[in-house]
């Protein structure tokens, strides 16, 4: 008995990349949409993605959750971003799932996604974030860096530079998952100092 193919996936959202963004997420590729809440990037409603962007920011972890309808409040959210200049796009643009969940183990890429034509849209990018193993390997393997950042930490990209010759730096952040087994303030910190760092928060004061 021969086994069957899995069909191939194409990427649902376009990449969301104001003009003036300075920061561009990239995960893996989104869930199956039986998991979405929203017609946005991280759309799982127990993904603490917006949780931690509304602490980071606004000090309140609810400030983009609708909780009465378990929902994020997608309208505010691309408004918040388009006035911050935070990007977002995954690793790949066509996969397999080789299993029925979202786990990033289980994904094959079938097309990585062309980060220099994202890039290209995006001039003063200084920041590319990843928050899983399988995009920050795919990222890698693009930009042909033999050993990535660890958690927490950030490499500068070889030979990639922004309009204005900056260094365009890779930081590799703790998933927002909350299967990955860190505690939600050490996310937020984690989360603020990479968007201290690239100027879009004021210097937290302890």
């Amino acid at each position: 008995m021969q086994d069957v193919e899995l069909p191939i996936e194409r990427h649902p959202l376009v990449p969301f990349l104001p003009e003036k963004a300075r920061v561009l997420f990239l995960g893996s590729f989104p869930p199956q949409k039986k998991r979405w809440c929203m017609e946005f990037y991280y759309p799982n409603f127990i993904n603490d993605h917006w949780r931690i962007e509304g602490e980071v920011f606004f000090g309140d972890r609810y400030h983009f959750v609708l909780s009465e309808r378990k929902t994020f409040n997608r309208e505010a959210i691309i408004a918040f971003c388009q006035e911050k200049g935070i990007a977002f796009y995954d690793t790949a643009t066509a996969i397999r799932r080789l299993k029925d969940n979202a786990s990033d183990e289980f994904l094959e890429v079938v097309e990585p996604t062309d980060i220099h034509a994202l890039l290209k849209q995006l001039p003063h990018i200084e920041a590319i974030v990843t928050t899983g193993q399988k995009a920050t390997d795919t990222l890698c393997r693009y930009f042909g860096i033999e050993e990535g950042p660890r958690v927490g930490e950030s490499i500068a990209i070889p030979s990639v530079r922004n309009r204005n010759t900056h260094e365009i730096r890779l930081y590799r952040l703790p998933s927002s998952s909350r299967a990955y087994p860190l505690a939600f303030d050490k996310k937020v910190a984690a989360y603020r100092k990479m968007f201290e760092t690239v100027g879009l928060l004021t210097l937290h004061k302890d």
